[in-house]
């Protein structure tokens, strides 16, 4: 393997061809998961296993609390995760299951461990097409945070490298994505999507990360691998 880099691994599909695409490139892989305070842990199992499978040289779950913040129908009781939302409805603003600022606060401990290990290349399957139009997934967060990651580091002051935050799957639709992963292997059986699985880990099939992952399997005239409840 070439070059390390640090890769935000979720358990989910965007997240894990991503993973397929760096290791297609020749990186050595450091994968970062987090128990952040979500409502399920289906997809950090998810993630544990898609790390063995896939042979990433590390991975590591850290624990934060982003539910004490709430403002998220992922962190927060009381809070539903809207269903069966129509594709105008998808285009309409920013959806109660975005978690604020969770992109920046996943990225600055990925930063954090890659300057550890000297890394610099940090890989993030963020999407800006099919997606629930969260503002930490946009080419203008990204572009401004790769930006402060070279002020705010030593290495990135000092190491005569620049740090680059890779979104191979940014300006990509669902359908291209899961073509991708396909094309590499990815046993997509092994992802979870679902923002509400029930408690024996089935999808939903109705939240918006569902709508999103069955159009895409659609579109390329498969079916989804996943496991749902109806």
């Amino acid at each position: 393997m070439g070059n390390k880099a640090v890769l935000l691994l979720s358990g989910g599909l965007d997240s894990t061809t991503t993973l397929a695409l760096a290791r297609a490139q020749g990186f050595e892989i450091y994968a970062l998961s987090f128990a952040y305070g979500q409502r399920h842990s289906q997809e950090l199992a998810a993630a544990q296993t898609i790390a063995a499978r896939m042979g990433v040289k590390e991975h590591r779950v850290i624990t934060i609390d982003l539910g004490g913040f709430g403002g998220s129908a992922l962190t927060q009781a009381g809070l539903d995760v809207p269903k069966d939302r129509t594709p105008h409805d998808l285009a309409q603003g920013i959806p109660i299951t975005y978690v604020p600022a969770r992109n920046t606060v996943f990225l600055s401990f990925a930063l954090a461990w890659a300057e550890v290990l000297k890394a610099y290349d940090i890989f993030i399957g963020v999407n800006a097409l099919d997606y629930s139009g969260y503002p930490d997934c946009r080419p203008a967060f990204i572009a401004a945070y790769e930006v402060m990651a070279n002020l705010a580091t030593a290495y990135g002051v000092e190491g005569g490298q620049r740090i680059a935050i890779h979104t191979p799957l940014i300006h990509l639709t669902k359908a291209e994505i899961i073509r991708e992963g396909l094309r590499l292997g990815v046993d997509y059986a092994l992802t979870v999507s679902c923002y509400d699985p029930d408690s024996t880990g089935r999808a939903c099939g109705h939240c918006d990360a569902c709508q999103l992952r069955l159009k895409g399997f659609q579109e390329n005239g498969i079916s989804d691998p996943g496991i749902y409840s109806a």
